[in-house]
């Protein structure tokens, strides 16, 4: 068992996946760095500011439904079994017409 991860979007498409199982990551910073790792730079570049290698303010992360900034942030343990889905931002509602 592991943390499974689902993709979204232009994540998605970079990976070629909606969802892979990954195992042997403590944080959520640990996971993102092995995702880099597997998947080269251009997922790294959608993630992560090369400048500053500071997670980009438009990715959004949660962990069984609650967004890391509500956790520890990158620091956020996970567990076997954990969800972790990464997207960017969502817009969007009810339109009038």
């Amino acid at each position: 068992m592991g943390v499974t991860v689902k993709f979204f979007a232009n994540f998605r498409e970079i990976v070629g996946k909606d969802q892979i199982e990954i195992s042997g990551v403590g944080t959520v910073m640990s996971l993102l760095n092995e995702l880099t790792k597997k998947y080269g730079p251009r997922l790294g570049d959608q993630l992560f500011d090369p400048k500053t290698r500071k997670l980009r303010g438009y990715v959004n992360i949660l962990v069984n439904g609650r967004g890391v900034n509500l956790l520890s942030g990158l620091d956020t343990k996970l567990n076997d079994g954990d969800v972790v889905a990464i997207f960017p931002p969502v817009s969007g509602g009810l339109r009038k017409i």
